[in-house]
């Protein structure tokens, strides 16, 4: 008895979860589970959501409409990670962008195959099947609400399956589920500085992967140029470089001409991989629909075509890339902005700038008020730089509908406050905390039934059991 005893003691320490630990979907009839959370794409944010919700007890699933999981972080290679800081310049990263920022500032997490690794850890239990097909979504009028009942899919066997889910979390950069929701509104986007009538969008990016570059050439001939005002009188404003990133050069790129229409080389973000190898934010694509295979393939096409014609340019004009060669290419975009949709509460700019608290904060976060480039506003513009802001749970539940969340990009939040709510690591936080958060609560009562008062316990929890500290800066 002892021995056996000893024995499940073993197998649970190196397997926390047990056997058949993992909830699992109940029986809505043949052909149909029921899940308590259902997540559409693979995106960080909705990982992190799932993983909490399932340590928690409840039965979730990922379904990635995408051939291949990892969204932007993984298969469009966005390598370059933005941390929020407030105005002391101290870290606001919290939770598991904590952790993924602790390891990626020291250069333990930094090439594709680093991040791949980290990324599987957090899939690791977790039910996901990519390469999906959504077909139908079935939803209802509840009350003065309306609520999704159900969804059905083809997976890659062609077979049809049905689902039914307490809530539901759109977690692409595409819209693969609010899309078929018929009681939505958009936010208006990039029209609104535009000033033009028609959706605009923010230009995607053709990560650049390259290697056999001398960083310690770059970061020593860059230096020579000091006094700061001396630098980027020469390479351009904002221009900065160390032994791990490099950014700015806006001055040299500018001058770079691309082959392809609607497409722009802009000031780099550079990030070390180590062993020569470097990957680099800097080249915007326009007019990119991600909802849309063709306009996709196009726009990887154009990347791909300008990737060496950039490489030739770089050999050029920047100095510790004089023997760089091409390295593998990016499987997919960096898409920064699409369709977001009404949700209880639309974050505004005057609540970011103003570094506004909200009784029911899922995050923290801080970042300038960055909107990139479009075809109108080819050069993009920024509008201030943030302190600490509050980012409430009522951004994150679309208006309209008692069970559906939009996590990630997908946050409500006007367009001069998307330019700063956007980055992963202050929406991914935000992801995670709604996770723990359904957890805990959604035996007591639905997401939008929550007060202030239980957000008062709620903080509490966040704070004492994750160190999760989002009530206040």
């Amino acid at each position: 008895m002892l021995l056996i005893m000893v024995s499940a003691l073993i197998i649970q320490m190196f397997n926390p979860w047990g056997v058949n630990r993992i909830p699992q979907a109940a029986s809505c009839g043949e052909g149909c589970s029921r899940y308590d959370v259902v997540v559409v794409g693979s995106e960080l944010q909705g990982v992190l959501l799932a993983r909490e919700a399932q340590k928690l007890g409840l039965s979730v699933l990922i379904l990635d409409p995408r051939e291949k999981p990892g969204g932007e972080l993984i298969q469009g290679e966005m390598l370059f990670l933005d941390e929020p800081r407030d105005k002391r310049h101290v870290s606001l990263a919290q939770g598991e962008m904590k952790n993924l920022f602790h390891a990626y500032n020291k250069g333990k997490i930094r090439n594709l195959q680093e991040f791949q690794a980290y990324y599987n850890k957090l899939i690791e239990n977790l039910p996901l099947k990519s390469g999906i097909k959504i077909h139908d979504v079935e939803e209802a009028a509840v009350n003065d609400s309306h609520t999704m009942k159900s969804l059905t899919y083809k997976d890659r066997d062609q077979k049809a399956y049905k689902l039914e889910a307490r809530y539901w979390v759109e977690n692409t950069d595409f819209n693969a589920l609010t899309g078929w929701l018929k009681h939505k509104k958009r936010i208006p986007g990039m029209e609104v500085i535009e000033k033009r009538n028609s959706p605009g969008y923010m230009g995607a990016t053709y990560m650049l992967n390259y290697k056999n570059v001398d960083w310690k050439k770059l970061n020593t001939e860059v230096l020579k140029h000091y006094p700061l005002s001396n630098l980027r009188k020469i390479y351009g404003p904002n221009t900065y470089v160390d032994w791990n990133f490099a950014v700015g050069f806006s001055n040299v790129m500018n001058k770079f001409a691309p082959l392809e229409k609607f497409v722009r080389l802009r000031g780099l973000n550079i990030a070390n991989q180590r062993g020569g190898k470097v990957i680099i934010n800097g080249l915007i694509i326009y007019n990119v629909d991600p909802s849309n295979d063709a306009s996709v393939k196009e726009a990887m096409r154009k990347g791909a075509a300008e990737a060496p014609r950039i490489l030739e340019y770089l050999r050029s004009h920047l100095p510790g890339f004089e023997k760089a060669e091409m390295n593998v290419a990016p499987n997919y975009l960096y898409i920064r902005d699409f369709n977001r949709f009404e949700t209880d509460y639309v974050l505004k700019y005057e609540d970011v700038m103003g570094g506004k608290m909200f009784w029911d904060n899922v995050s923290i976060g801080a970042y300038p008020v960055d909107l990139q480039g479009t075809v109108h506003i080819p050069h993009g513009i920024g509008f201030g730089v943030t302190p600490a802001y509050g980012i409430p749970l009522r951004s994150f539940l679309l208006k309209e509908y008692n069970n559906v969340l939009a996590v990630g990009k997908n946050i409500g939040a006007d367009i001069k406050a998307y330019g700063t709510s956007r980055i992963m690591a202050n929406n991914a936080l935000a992801a995670q905390t709604i996770g723990i958060i359904l957890g805990h609560e959604s035996d007591r009562r639905q997401l939008k039934d929550l007060t202030p008062e239980d957000f008062r316990r709620i903080h509490h929890y966040l704070k004492r059991k994750y160190r999760i500290q989002v009530e206040r800066a």
